[in-house]
């Protein structure tokens, strides 16, 4: 261990800084290396006779010089401590993972804390101390335990058979849609579709077939609308979808792309081919919707005239 310029240390502490599970690198004011501890050895594979005395930023490269040179200005300007935590980077040096077989992350997670060191015969700080502690377990486990209900509120929200919104949440978004027009006075439509004869279908070819037919049509409305619109299944055959800045004359040309590509397509089911169509109703926000579910009403309403006049056809309510 160097001891210079005031920087004493007896041979226990040069046992301890050694053998602690903690990377220890202690810089003069020019960023040179004096400590470098087994750990910080074991890790990068750098050897301390070789980085001793020699610039930090030669031996690791992926350090941002100007950033860390900045980082630790109050520690040698204002003689506090400096925090660095993996939240904001997830290191400070690239080292690989002290598991690397058994660890989901290649390189090490860190927490680093850069302590000043001042000398007692001046009162200045000629030294900074970094502490570099292993935290990839724990970050490790918390990113996952994030991914879990981060995956968990995105199955809250999506109905399982089809991938489109669930009916609650598409309501949600609905209900906000409807607030937000009246400070954008931007023109939204909405559009709610059916299977015609669905009950037919089961009928017919079983469950499991209608369930095919849902997810058939369902990934039609994913194709032909955009990834703005916000599409969701309100319940059995179904579906409603939003259309931001859309008035109701283009709401129909989104309607008819989704009633002619259903027409046209063959359903196959275990060697059955299936043939469905769909009605949709169509309504455009208007300030006479006194609510949200007004205007859904509106939209479905021209659903059942679709219904009514023979089916596979669409109608815009007035």
């Amino acid at each position: 261990m160097t001891a210079q310029n005031g920087l004493q240390a007896t041979s226990w502490q040069e046992a301890l800084i050694s053998s602690i599970e903690v990377g220890v690198v202690v810089l003069d004011r020019d960023f040179l290396v004096e400590e470098w501890n087994q750990f910080m050895e074991n890790h990068t594979d750098i050897e301390e006779t070789e980085i001793t005395s020699k610039s930090l930023f030669t031996y690791m490269p992926d350090i941002d010089a100007d950033w860390f040179i900045n980082k630790c200005k109050p520690v040698f300007e204002l003689q506090i401590p400096v925090f660095i935590i993996w939240e904001q980077r997830q290191y400070l040096f690239k080292m690989h993972s002290a598991r690397p077989i058994s660890s989901p992350s290649e390189y090490m997670y860190q927490n680093v804390t850069i302590l000043p060191i001042v000398n007692p015969c001046n009162g200045l700080v000629e030294r900074a101390c970094m502490l570099v502690y292993d935290v990839t377990d724990q970050a490790t486990s918390k990113l996952r335990i994030e991914g879990l209900n981060e995956k968990l509120e995105a199955i809250s929200r999506v109905d399982g058979l089809t991938g489109l919104f669930n009916r609650r949440y598409w309501q949600e978004r609905f209900e906000l849609e409807y607030k937000l027009i009246f400070r954008t006075s931007k023109q939204v439509s909405v559009i709610i579709l059916d299977i015609d004869h669905f009950k037919k279908v089961n009928d017919t070819y079983g469950h499991q077939a209608g369930d095919t037919v849902i997810k058939e049509v369902a990934s039609v409305i994913t194709q032909a609308t955009r990834e703005t619109d916000v599409c969701g299944r309100y319940g059995g055959e179904e579906f409603v979808v939003i259309l931001p800045e859309t008035t109701a004359e283009q709401a129909n040309i989104v309607a008819e792309r989704v009633r002619s590509m259903t027409e046209s397509a063959v359903i196959n089911h275990d060697g059955l081919d299936i043939c469905v169509t769909i009605s949709i109703g169509v309504a455009q926000f208007s300030e006479d919707y006194l609510t949200a579910m007004r205007w859904l009403e509106a939209a479905d309403a021209a659903l059942y005239n679709a219904k009514q006049a023979g089916r596979n056809r669409i109608v815009i309510a007035s």
